[in-house]
């Protein structure tokens, strides 16, 4: 029988705790970095598997769909801590450092997961002090969340240079942010030449930006944001799934259940039951 717990400080970090496996698609929208305190967890990245076992940290970058298989052990639960940095605390976190610090030769990282060395104290140390709260149930107060994810962001940078690049990749500041639209916009039927009139660019350079901030097409990414805001409505209950395929921007019942199967592997009528 499955125990979930999660522990949730404003999405900065979260414990998960299972007593059964389980496999379940998974899609960082945020640049996501995942710490195994007990358990066994086995991410399937496009055909590449790597597992991750007590002790061990990885790095995803945000926008790319794995597969996790998380496995209890013979007398222990599942059991992460995960930290998710976003686009607001990534802007902070840069305009903070010293620009000196920045490897002019940083380039952006195309690999989607990074396992970090072993036996790494700074990332042990810092992910295990996080546990005490977890266990007692007490948020930490701002300045402690502030600062383990100032050290969060110090062990990725730590790990590899070329991740300042994937990191810090902001377009110029009189740009809305692509995403930060997309993201209030999804549900909306809006055409490309649109979304690149509104975001204050040309098309061209929506395009080009857009690719700095997701491999996926824009008319991808959006389906996929979509299905993803219908799949938390259905599981929440309450709602006919027709209605949230319309609520959530598909125009057609039949397409969005199809498209739903493909990427969760179960009917949308299956998924409210």
């Amino acid at each position: 029988m499955e125990k979930l717990d999660v522990f949730d400080c404003s999405n900065v970090f979260i414990a998960s705790f299972f007593t059964d496996d389980r496999g379940c698609a998974h899609c960082n929208r945020e640049h996501t970095l995942i710490y195994i305190l007990s358990g066994e967890l086995e991410i399937n990245d496009g055909g590449k598997k790597t597992i991750l076992h007590p002790g061990d940290c990885a790095f995803m970058r945000r926008d790319n769909r794995m597969w996790l298989q998380k496995r209890a052990s013979e007398n222990k639960p599942y059991r992460s801590v995960v930290m998710k940095f976003s686009r607001d605390f990534l802007k902070d976190f840069f305009h903070n450092i010293n620009q000196r610090e920045i490897p002019p030769d940083s380039k952006r990282e195309k690999v989607s997961l990074m396992k970090f060395p072993s036996n790494r104290l700074d990332v042990r140390s810092l992910f295990e002090s996080l546990v005490p709260y977890f266990d007692a149930g007490v948020q930490p107060d701002e300045d402690i969340l502030k600062m383990k994810m100032n050290e969060g962001m110090r062990a990725i940078l730590k790990t590899d240079v070329n991740l300042y690049a994937s990191l810090f990749d902001f377009v110029e500041p009189w740009k809305i942010d692509i995403v930060d639209f997309m993201e209030k916009n999804y549900m909306n039927e809006l055409s490309m030449e649109e979304m690149a009139y509104y975001t204050g660019r040309s098309l061209a350079t929506f395009k080009r930006d857009f690719k700095k901030v997701s491999e996926l097409t824009p008319q991808k990414w959006l389906i996929r944001r979509r299905l993803e805001a219908a799949r938390d409505l259905i599981l929440k209950g309450g709602r006919k799934v027709s209605e949230i395929c319309f609520d959530v921007g598909f125009k057609n019942l039949s397409h969005f259940s199809k498209l739903y199967k493909e990427m969760y592997g179960i009917a949308p009528t299956l998924s409210a039951i």
